[in-house]
């Protein structure tokens, strides 16, 4: 494998590892450990740890998804390998 390849393995990785990362704090963190802490704030009437556990790991997710497409284009044209 080129040197080039690696390089773009290893940032595709890292991008992915990133958004994951995100994705597990968001979930994990604030919808299951930072639960009864951020209940204390409330948006339409319900807490916000309990809309991030049903709602806010949903809409980080979809948001992550774009982020990523995004991400992975510009890396795509970086190295060249984007598609027509």
């Amino acid at each position: 494998m080129s040197e080039q390849n690696n390089s773009y393995w290893k940032a595709n990785i890292a991008l992915v590892l990133k958004l994951l990362f995100i994705w597990f704090m968001v979930s994990f963190g604030f919808g299951i450990l930072l639960f009864e802490e951020l209940n204390h704030f409330k948006i339409g009437g319900v807490g916000l740890g309990f809309w991030f556990a049903q709602q806010g790991s949903i809409y980080t997710f979809l948001i992550l998804i774009f982020i990523y497409v995004k991400k992975m284009n510009a890396l795509d044209k970086k190295y060249g390998v984007e598609e027509d």
